[in-house]
């Protein structure tokens, strides 16, 4: 009889967990910081006479464009497009940009926070994150300017990820559509990759990105997996066709954005209900750094050697954040609703 649940599935949790344990033991992003960054910082000062030098160069019309293009990897982004891409009925993109842009998101922002680098700016040098690149044009672009090492080093990691990823994707869109124990498997997963995330040598609002995205990624593997012989097969209706008109569509985007954000309000405020319930009556200490104002700075908290201790009652911190928690069910249940809920309200009003 087959196994309930897959080998590889076992084998690649406890590998993380492994990880995280003996990173979290051995104090391995520190290790990694004091190997790395002072190479990389002596690229990024050799190179801030060329960023100084581009950053002279100053459009309006490439403001506006890079502004634009750096929504890619932000809230509104996931929250605007990539729905319309799932009701428009290219089901299988969208899965693929939502999977792909978190791996991505997470895998550049731990290199990120491994280094912490300086940033260059015309008129002084800050401790920021960099090396590598998210999103190479807003080095180039924006207001924030980082060195050429760090612009190369994007590009190549992100042409490194994208050619991983052509070789993989068919077999994680067949896992997430088709697979055995997908839902408990992508939430452990989701989970122990939070466990995962390295500490940053000083407080970045990253680890906050990674979180949100991580929600986006499950609740979209989570809905897909329930529904996708209902709504997201690919004999699935598509705009611009007879079976969409434009005329429909734009009902699915009148009907469909106000519900996802009310869903999103409703998965917040349930998530900061239940949390601290469940902690309290599993006598777990916790804290909140701003969604539940009544556990703000309820707790002294000791200074942790990475975000395992953030959540596991067994760590050595006095308490844990639930807003971590929070984040995480509050865009899990916003990916939930683009995928499952919001499309069976369009089946019974025929849209």
């Amino acid at each position: 009889m087959e196994s309930l649940i897959p080998t590889w599935q076992v084998t690649l949790l406890c590998g993380i967990l492994i990880w995280i344990v003996v990173s979290s033991m051995f104090n391995v992003t520190r290790i990694i910081r004091s190997l790395t960054q002072p190479w990389v910082s002596s690229c990024v000062i050799s190179g801030t006479p060329i960023i100084l030098q581009i950053q002279k160069y100053q459009h309006s019309f490439l403001d506006a464009l890079f502004a634009g293009l750096s929504c890619v990897v932000s809230v509104p982004f996931y929250t605007g497009f990539l729905p319309l891409l799932f009701w428009s009925g290219h089901g299988k993109l969208a899965r693929q940009m939502t999977l792909l842009m978190a791996f991505c998101d997470y895998t550049g922002n731990c290199i990120k926070v491994s280094l912490a680098l300086s940033i260059v700016l015309q008129r002084e040098i800050r401790c920021i994150l960099s090396a590598s690149s998210i999103c190479t044009c807003l080095l180039v672009c924006l207001s924030y300017w980082i060195g050429v090492v760090d612009i190369v080093s994007g590009l190549v990691l992100g042409l490194a990820i994208l050619a991983f990823w052509l070789s993989i994707h068919d077999h994680v869109d067949n896992f997430v559509v088709s697979g055995q124990n997908v839902t408990s498997f992508w939430a452990a997963l989701s989970l122990l990759m939070l466990f995962a995330y390295p500490t940053p040598e000083f407080p970045t609002p990253s680890f906050e990105y990674h979180t949100a995205f991580t929600g986006v990624a499950l609740g979209i593997v989570t809905g897909v997996q329930q529904t996708y012989e209902h709504f997201h097969h690919e004999q699935v209706a598509r705009v611009f066709t007879p079976r969409l008109l434009m005329a429909a569509f734009a009902g699915r985007i009148l009907i469909g954005i106000p519900t996802i954000l009310v869903v999103k309000f409703c998965s917040k405020a349930l998530a900061k209900w239940i949390l601290p319930i469940t902690a309290n009556a599993l006598g777990i200490s916790i804290r909140s750094s701003g969604y539940v104002p009544a556990l703000s700075g309820s707790s002294t908290v000791k200074k942790s050697n990475g975000y395992l201790q953030k959540m596991f009652f067994f760590s050595n911190q006095d308490s844990l954040d639930v807003d971590t928690g929070i984040r995480l069910l509050q865009y899990a249940g916003l990916a939930w609703s683009v995928v499952d809920l919001v499309p069976s309200i369009f089946s019974k009003l025929n849209l």
